[in-house]
């Protein structure tokens, strides 16, 4: 009797065992280890990541760039170009009233000891800052600018894929089928837009306070700081996954909300690695604006004030339209390649 108790307990424990595995074997691609309001175990939600380090990502992200530089070339000249025709450039004179408001803080609170490197800088920091690209654009050709760049993202995204599948293409070939996906990307970056929300009523709330002096009392200040902290905190939630499901829904037959849903498995327990790297990545595009822009806008003052008949000539606004499309193809390779590691492939190419 006691034996046929332990036999019937052992098989019963094989059984379960063998119905709990095909249950977990069964929602294995839509694994979720924490879920809200649930006691979560280090055990579940902890997950190893191999990935390059922060510089070491940087750097192969140029790399990749540079090695397929005959099909990124070509597509940085022809946004440009597009960009020119559709858009416009920068109005050369509200570069001209950026140079006239550093000569003018330069001479009043500087005594005119700023060098024309200091000069430099501080007008690069008010063009990037100011949305130089986008002043005083219709609707229209906001409408124009996005396109281009979403144009842009999605073609950068196609020629890296095929690059790491060992295709060989055309850029011709890239600008036909990296569109395919267009309207789900568009539903991504509508929901993305949306999980940004918190941040914007937080910026509108500090500047209804700064107008009627509410956080001139120290405890409300206090209170707004911490209420501003967390909207934050709950926009940058939002938008890690979403900054994965813009790469992922270019996957060839992947729905809007199917991509959102695997990004969001995908980057579980590692949020804060993402957001790191989200941070990295501005560090990096300012040091990219600093490298290319400076020295332009150093000679062209130079130039400008040298030759007269230089002046009106737009060429620090082409230049920073080129910086900034190289800028949105270096980003789109960046989270591609991270992207990839998180699905544990390998970039080593």
């Amino acid at each position: 009797m006691v034996k046929r108790a332990s036999s019937f307990k052992s098989d019963f424990k094989s059984a379960y065992t063998s119905a709990r595995s095909e249950k977990w074997a069964s929602k294995k691609e839509h694994f979720r280890p924490h879920k809200s309001f649930h006691r979560s175990y280090k055990e579940d939600y902890k997950r190893e990541l191999k990935v390059p380090g922060l510089l070491s990502h940087a750097v192969n992200v140029f790399k990749v760039i540079f090695k397929n530089w005959k099909l990124f070339l070509p597509l940085i000249l022809l946004a440009t170009i597009f960009n020119i025709l559709l858009v416009g450039l920068m109005n050369e004179d509200t570069y001209t009233a950026f140079q006239s408001a550093v000569d003018e803080t330069n001479q009043n609170y500087a005594d005119g000891k700023l060098g024309n490197f200091a000069k430099a800088g501080l007008t690069l920091i008010s063009v990037v800052t100011t949305g130089g690209l986008s002043q005083g654009l219709t609707e229209t050709q906001i409408i124009f600018l996005a396109a281009i760049f979403l144009i842009v993202w999605l073609v950068t995204v196609y020629i890296i894929r095929h690059y790491f599948a060992g295709h060989k293409i055309k850029l011709r070939d890239a600008l036909y089928n990296a569109l395919t996906p267009l309207l789900s990307t568009l539903v991504v970056l509508v929901i993305f837009l949306i999980q940004l929300l918190p941040i914007v009523f937080t910026v509108i709330i500090y500047s209804a306070a700064i107008q009627t002096e509410f956080l001139s009392t120290p405890f409300y200040a206090l209170v707004f700081f911490i209420f501003a902290s967390l909207m934050i905190l709950f926009s940058l939630y939002l938008i890690s996954s979403t900054t994965m499901a813009l790469v992922a829904v270019t996957a060839p037959g992947l729905y809007p909300m199917k991509a959102i849903s695997s990004a969001s498995d995908l980057i579980m327990g590692r949020r804060i690695k993402l957001i790191i790297r989200i941070l990295f990545l501005l560090l990096v595009v300012a040091i990219i604006y600093v490298v290319f822009m400076l020295p332009l806008i150093l000679l062209d003052m130079w130039a400008k004030s040298t030759f007269d008949f230089l002046e009106g000539i737009p060429f620090v606004s082409v230049y920073l339209l080129i910086a900034t499309i190289f800028i949105f193809i270096y980003s789109a390779t960046y989270f591609y390649l991270y992207y990839r590691r998180m699905l544990n492939y390998d970039n080593s190419k």
